[in-house]
């Protein structure tokens, strides 16, 4: 029987598996990306599911416990029918860098490579064979934090200097000119790949520079992964985008995000920064009284809108993504037939990116 399912997988992908390495025992990365609102959690959890994969998020506020509607962190349900790796596992008092996440999403995937279950064949229908054939499921990741997606994909090196409070301040005081031309003295490099205006990278490098005596410069780079990869970006036309942003926005206020924010404010006070990131501001603005609950959901619709613009163009910068309409009535079966090329073929994900 799974013969003659193997035979028809074949005669409809085009391929002749005699030919190919029918199993990989090298995990595969499978990125699922885009701009907020566009649909990647669902997608990413229907083809996780097709695969028996689990999901790493890349969303730099899903790590943080009880930050859950403002997020639109996938729920319990949700993360019952796949698991998922890096929710909940930072709390909000604390910071989760991205060097921190780099670390634990590439042992998650290292591990990966350690977990080579086999599939029961005879109980996989012939949509799913292709896959289910693999002794090392793909790894889905997950999400709108361009950084940590690069952090991934690219291998970037990361300085491990944690934010250096006192340090920041003194710096701050100083002013971003002089701060700049501070820069130019100890990391020449780094001062011309930085604005003289940019003063959250200035300020960085100056602080890994002070901490380490190393120039920041010095200490970055990229060492790719060597496993395939295969990144699938979501989009759409902005007006779709506009609405799906607005309608989320109403779903989470119906779902009880004003308590939410309203229990964090008491939990762990108004001044947490996390309280002054998107949504969860304009929700505070609302519960101090200072505007209304219409103007704090058109606020953050508008400041969605914004923040979805910025991830547009940073995804946009990468050629490897290959991109699908968020709109097709066929998004899964599209995403889930070029999925199946790219599991038997290392390569795949090398293949010119498709245009919307």
């Amino acid at each position: 029987m799974v013969n003659k399912e193997l035979a028809i997988v074949e005669e409809n992908l085009g391929v002749d598996f005699d030919n190919q390495t029918k199993t990989k025992s090298m995990t595969k990365l499978i990125v699922i990306c885009g701009a907020t609102a566009t649909g990647k959690s669902g997608l990413a959890l229907a083809l996780a599911q097709r695969c028996g994969s689990i999901i790493i998020s890349a969303d730099s506020r899903q790590v943080y416990r009880e930050f859950s509607i403002g997020t639109a962190k996938p729920t319990i349900a949700e993360q019952k029918l796949v698991p998922h790796y890096l929710i909940d596992v930072c709390d909000p008092n604390n910071t989760m860098t991205v060097a921190d996440y780099q670390q634990q999403a590439q042992e998650i995937i290292k591990q990966s490579l350690e977990v080579k279950g086999e599939k029961n064949l005879e109980n996989s229908d012939s949509s799913r064979l292709l896959v289910s054939s693999s002794p090392c499921p793909p790894i889905f990741l997950v999400g709108g934090t361009g950084l940590y997606i690069k952090s991934i994909v690219r291998g970037m090196k990361i300085p491990r200097v944690a934010p250096q409070t006192k340090l920041r301040s003194q710096l701050n005081s100083i002013g971003q000119t002089q701060l700049y031309a501070m820069l130019q003295q100890v990391d020449e490099i780094a001062a011309q790949k930085i604005h003289p205006h940019d003063s959250v990278r200035t300020l960085r490098a100056l602080e890994v520079f002070y901490i380490t005596g190393t120039p920041i410069s010095d200490l970055q780079g990229e060492n790719p992964p060597d496993y395939p990869i295969l990144q699938i970006g979501l989009d759409c036309d902005v007006s779709h985008l506009d609405s799906r942003i607005a309608c989320r926005t109403e779903s989470m206020v119906k779902d009880g995000f004003i308590e939410e924010v309203e229990y964090l404010c008491q939990k762990y006070g108004k001044d947490l920064p996390l309280l002054d990131t998107l949504g969860y501001q304009e929700i505070k603005q609302y519960l101090a009284g200072d505007i209304s609950l219409d103007e704090a959901k058109e606020l953050t619709i508008l400041h969605t809108r914004q923040f979805a613009k910025r991830q547009r163009t940073w995804f946009r910068k990468d050629s490897q993504i290959e991109w699908f309409d968020t709109k097709s009535p066929d998004l899964l079966e599209q995403v889930w037939s070029r999925i199946q090329k790219f599991i038997i073929n290392d390569n795949a994900g090398n293949s010119t990116p498709v245009k919307l």
